[in-house]
């Protein structure tokens, strides 16, 4: 039994950050697809073009033009997008941040990890979640 790879979106606009999460995504599985947006309005502008939706959406919350909880709003009020899960991916820990972010609509908020394998770590825990 096979099961299909799941498609993710990073929404960050740190480069840096783009650039380690997916070296962490290909140390786990390198065929795994992930379409990267630098800010919340490329990644609802990805998500209205149609196509596959992803599985998972990592949403890094401080960013220029649409933050993170801009995008998170827009991306619950849609009916078409309303249901896929989005991990809150961010250097902010503080209780309000977090409890806003699930308030609207996230699924986990994961404060972004300073060590390369606690990131390869908590990936492989959510994309392989029986296996932990």
């Amino acid at each position: 039994m096979t099961t299909s790879l799941p498609k993710l979106l990073l929404i960050d606009d740190d480069a840096d950050d783009q650039e380690i999460f997916l070296s962490a995504l290909a140390f786990i599985d390198n065929s795994i697809p992930c379409t990267i947006a630098a800010n919340g309005h490329e990644g609802i502008q990805h998500l209205s073009a149609g196509g596959t939706l992803p599985d998972l959406i990592f949403l890094d919350l401080n960013m220029p033009v649409m933050n993170g909880m801009q995008f998170l709003q827009e991306l619950k009020a849609s009916p078409l997008t309303k249901d896929v899960p989005v991990i809150i991916y961010s250097t902010a820990s503080d209780q309000q941040t977090i409890r806003q972010a699930l308030d609207l609509g996230a699924f986990q908020f994961y404060t972004k990890p300073e060590k390369f394998s606690e990131l390869v770590s908590m990936l492989h825990g959510l994309l392989y979640p029986a296996t932990r």
